[in-house]
């Protein structure tokens, strides 16, 4: 996340800078103050907000792998044509605004040129070396080769420097890798000059070396424990290796109560505006599922909201009328069969959840939060997952972090997957993550992912 905020703070400057030299280049003198006060701070903010949006729109922030070289110059070439097109038809509807001829055409391609040395200079670590941080893993176990491979799978974010091995710990690490033992913990971070511990012992008691982790930590070391490190990186909860004390002692879990009113006034507000917009297309949708296949156009199901009260979600139609007839409440399957043919386009444009909007209004659903299951599931997904009860705690959500980050869920396993990141939203849970999801949404529909 910080590392992101660097990136678009560093592009919001490239884009100030690729405004003034295409005044230069275009114009022949370089602007003065009074030129980006007023009418000309609108036109600056107005470049600035356009670069930063379809840059997260192309996803060129996105973390969870590094873009190599030629990605990088792919994505930010979609940036570019589709800012060059959102500027034109914002300056053709608000020609005040509209800056001298040919300086936006200039500025977009300087825009870009900065951009791609801003972004290929900090994610090689020669801008930032800072954000390389060299991680020595305290353990040998199962759990600390899972953190060694998610630090190798970081990219430039992280480097291995290693591990340390502990008395009775197995070792499922390679050997050469191993640079140390904890009788010698503090020198072995000193020798490989690591910025981090990850403490990733399978059993702490009698083995962890206390005296030692603490003199890392006063010198400067951050020393963190796994699941804490595992959520850093991946944006999820490890929920195998946490405990009910890790939730309590951890930062986050905690809903104001101005979060919820602001919370719950951007869902009135996002509801509103999203029945105004779709209003004149519902007629349209209605008529097309009465004459695609018999049956009602609202389905109305029943499904767990929050602290676990029922309440019936509103869809449209999607399956057959007699689709669960025989079977009871089964999990939806790819190409899945009872599925309609226009069902198939609703659920890939989502289209089918806008309904839930009224369920949004009524206060049973927030616009942002963990999809609700149906009674059925939630029973059995109790009894295998551990703290699945805890997803129930905040309202659940026409879209969610687990939503944009994970496709449809159709097992037990899926669950278990989506119940990290739900946990996650949880617990770091704020309008500015709403927003942010919001965001990820719109690009999730317009690229139809996930739907079945």
């Amino acid at each position: 996340m910080k590392r992101s905020i660097a990136l678009m703070v560093g592009d919001g400057l490239c884009a100030v800078t690729a405004i003034l030299a295409a005044h230069l280049f275009r114009l022949g003198e370089m602007p003065g103050v009074e030129s980006f006060t007023g009418q000309g701070g609108v036109r600056l903010a107005l470049f600035v907000i356009v670069m930063l949006f379809c840059a997260f729109f192309v996803e060129v922030y996105h973390q969870e792998r590094e873009l190599t070289p030629l990605d990088l110059i792919g994505r930010i070439s979609i940036e570019l044509v589709l800012a060059f097109f959102v500027l034109s038809a914002l300056y053709f509807f608000l020609p005040i605004v509209m800056d001298g001829r040919g300086v936006l055409m200039i500025a977009t391609v300087v825009f870009g040129f900065f951009q791609f040395l801003w972004h290929a200079g900090s994610r090689g670590g020669f801008i930032f070396p800072s954000f390389a941080k060299r991680v020595l893993i305290l353990g040998t176990g199962p759990l600390a080769n899972q953190m060694g491979s998610l630090v190798t799978a970081s990219g430039a974010r992280y480097v291995l420097s290693g591990y340390v091995a502990c008395s009775r710990e197995p070792v499922y690490v390679p050997a050469q890798s191993i640079v140390g033992s904890e009788d010698g913990l503090y020198e072995t971070v000193r020798r490989a000059r690591a910025h981090k511990i990850v403490v990733s012992l399978g059993e702490r008691r009698g083995v962890f070396p206390l005296k030692d982790v603490l003199n890392c930590k006063l010198s400067g070391v951050e020393v963190m424990d796994a699941p804490s490190f595992y959520e850093r990186v991946t944006g999820k909860l490890l929920i195998e290796s946490i405990n009910p004390s890790w939730f309590i002692f951890s930062s986050g879990f905690r809903v104001t109560a101005l979060n919820r009113l602001l919370k719950r006034a951007l869902d009135i507000f996002c509801a509103l505006l999203g029945g105004v917009l779709f209003l004149p297309v519902l007629p349209f949708v209605a008529l097309a599922i009465r004459l695609d296949s018999p049956g009602p156009i609202l389905f109305r199901q029943e499904r767990v909201g929050e602290r676990e009260k029922p309440f019936h979600l509103f869809k449209f139609r999607t399956m057959r009328q007699d689709a669960e007839k025989g079977t009871g409440a089964v999990w939806a399957q790819k190409d899945d069969p009872r599925v309609t043919r226009l069902g198939r386009f609703l659920r890939k444009s989502r289209i089918d959840e806008i309904p839930q909007l009224y369920n949004v209004l009524v206060g049973d659903m927030s616009l942002v939060g963990p999809r609700p299951e149906r009674p059925e599931f939630v029973e059995q997904l109790k009894k295998v997952i551990p703290y699945y009860s805890e997803r129930h705690f905040v309202k659940p959500g026409v879209t969610g972090w687990a939503q944009v980050r994970y496709p449809y869920g159709a097992s037990v396993e899926d669950a278990v997957e989506k119940l990290r990141y739900d946990l996650y939203y949880i617990k770091n849970l704020s309008v500015a993550f709403d927003i942010m999801i919001i965001f990820e949404t719109v690009k999730v529909v317009l690229f139809q992912r996930g739907g079945r």
